[in-house]
């Protein structure tokens, strides 16, 4: 066993990446970690500066990284470097879910506004209209 302790905040949201060498944390600061799985070793920072980080998704080639935050943003990261890509923000609620298709070519979310979004990746635009969830 082995305890990463590098958030000041409570972590909210984890993945690991298909290949298994990678982890991904989200805090309640909007700070995001990715670290080395193997070793335990942090690679980069990432400040997302949205509020809370509710989910986050490594995408099946290992080369995107998707963030839901508190304010309704999603946003889709270079897994590599940590830099930004895009931004999704047409929910009117909190993203409490996302996920990516297995081709890696499409993100779905969910949020507490009862709509479930369709989004090409790594572009981050609608592909279809909104679905509502009753």
């Amino acid at each position: 066993m082995r305890t990463l302790k590098a958030h000041s905040q409570p972590v909210l949201s984890i993945a690991i990446s298909p290949d298994g060498e990678t982890l991904v944390s989200g805090d309640n600061n909007s700070i995001i970690k990715v670290w080395s799985l193997p070793t335990g070793e942090e690679k980069f920072t990432i400040n997302a500066q949205s509020g809370s980080i509710l989910c986050v998704a490594i995408s099946p080639d290992g080369q995107n990284l998707i963030s839901s935050c508190g304010d309704g943003t999603i946003k889709v990261w270079d897994l590599k470097t940590g830099q930004g890509k895009a931004i999704c923000n047409r929910h009117a609620g909190v993203v409490r879910s996302v996920d990516i298709s297995p081709d890696g070519q499409t993100l779905v979310s969910g949020s507490v506004d009862g709509t479930i979004k369709i989004w090409g990746l790594p572009s981050g635009q609608e592909k279809v209209r909104s679905h509502f969830c009753n």
